[in-house]
């Protein structure tokens, strides 16, 4: 099973002190975790997609928070860059959300589980050709490193469930606590009732 490092406010272990850095190994948990779930079955399955809801929501929520906002305002076109990924985002959170109402032994759920993983691999080659190569050439390390922190803080009080719609940072900073709170109990009630 795949052990993963879900990073949390604070938490400034030395590979994740660039947010570059940071987010390319969560792109690497991301796909480690869609082997987990396509070659798992029964409760193995299911326990790993949540895992890899819980992290492709908080990622997201996350870039949309700190990254988006900084390419837009460093990065010559980064309007049009953003609006690209926030669409390529959209898309992925209304097919995680319909297979987050599945259930993961539907025959139906792994053709679905893997339309996703194409678009979410497409949409992480994008961010890491069109996003994550200017952010590396216009900020400087501290610049980076103050990123990173920004990720690892939104990644703390993120929503742990997909919200399509909810793709800007002013729409996370007003809706994103209370989503966050619900999903977050929903969890635990999930995890307590021994559903996870």
């Amino acid at each position: 099973m795949t052990e993963l490092h879900t990073p949390q406010a604070g938490d400034d272990a030395a590979p994740d002190n660039d947010v570059v850095g940071l987010l390319m190994r969560q792109h690497g948990d991301v796909r480690n975790l869609f082997d987990e779930v396509e070659t798992s079955e029964g409760d193995a399955r299911q326990e790993a997609f949540r895992r890899l809801v819980r992290l492709l929501s908080v990622h997201e929520t996350a870039k949309e928070e700190v990254v988006h906002p900084y390419v837009r305002r460093n990065v010559v076109g980064g309007d049009g860059i953003v609006e690209d990924r926030l669409a390529e985002a959209r898309s992925a959170k209304e097919a995680l959300s319909a297979l987050d109402d599945m259930d993961t032994n539907d025959p139906k759920f792994l053709s679905q589980l893997l339309a996703l993983r194409a678009d979410v691999q497409e949409h992480a080659r994008a961010e890491e050709r069109y996003e994550f190569t200017h952010i590396r050439r216009s900020a400087d390390t501290a610049g980076l490193a103050s990123l990173a922190k920004g990720i690892k803080a939104a990644e703390a009080m993120a929503p742990t469930r997909p919200h399509p719609g909810v793709e800007s940072a002013k729409a996370n900073m007003a809706l994103g606590p209370v989503a966050a709170l619900v999903d977050r109990t929903r969890d635990a009630v999930r995890k307590a009732a021994g559903r996870d």
